[in-house]
């Protein structure tokens, strides 16, 4: 049966509408973004299998070009529509993160950093700048590893610190295993960061592991 047949209150696009986004299932949501299903599926039935094939939205949206277009009912131009979507999640998060207090405002930051770094399959150091109100200055990559970790050089984050003037900073990483517990080395760099970092007057507000879940911060754990 057609989505234009069902109850008006079961189909996606009414039901966003008057429950808003949060009342849909994930297979609903990417219904919305499929449009439309393929000779004998609905979107909403595509969507579903989907979610099953990839295991979730999480390897659906981390998911390589020519492994998303093998899918049923996929293709390029499918491709590009989901990673603009993803783009666009991660423009609006970084533009209020500028917009406001980091400090005052640490979903935000977790939400953005999980959004820049879960998706890879191999170890990202990043750092966020902040000025001395705590506004980000800007978001930096500094170094890439493999699925098990990444070399972190202190000089070269001082040294990038310094050019942007930076008062503050706050470290992530992404853990590839999905497990966002903070390892020894993980403790053993921030610590060694933290005292370069002293040395010029630059404060390390927090470090984030990010993983499947919610990242987990370094100074809730009163790491730093």
């Amino acid at each position: 049966m057609p989505i234009t047949d069902w109850p008006c209150d079961d189909r996606p696009r009414e039901k966003l509408l008057n429950g808003g986004a949060a009342s849909l299932s994930d297979a609903e949501l990417l219904a919305i973004f499929l449009r439309t299903g393929i000779k004998g599926f609905t979107a909403v039935d595509l969507a579903r299998n989907l979610l099953g094939e990839f295991g979730g939205l999480g390897g659906l949206l981390r998911a390589e070009q020519s492994r998303f277009c093998r899918s049923k009912g996929m293709g390029l131009a499918k491709f590009a529509q989901l990673q603009a979507s993803l783009e666009i999640s991660r423009r609006y998060l970084h533009e209020q993160l500028q917009q406001n207090d980091s400090l005052s405002s640490p979903q935000q930051t977790r939400h953005y950093l999980h959004s820049k770094l879960r998706h890879y399959s191999y170890e990202v150091f990043a750092c966020l700048f902040l000025d001395n109100r705590h506004r980000v200055i800007c978001y930096e990559e500094l170094f890439r590893g493999t699925i098990d970790g990444a070399s972190v050089h202190p000089r070269e984050v001082v040294k990038r610190a310094l050019q942007h003037n930076a008062a503050a900073l706050i470290f992530a990483h992404n853990h590839p295993s999905g497990v966002a517990e903070p390892s020894q080395a993980d403790r053993a760099i921030t610590v060694q960061l933290k005292s370069a970092l002293a040395l010029v007057d630059i404060r390390v507000l927090d470090h984030f592991i990010i993983g499947e879940g919610v990242p987990t911060s370094l100074a809730e754990r009163g790491m730093i």
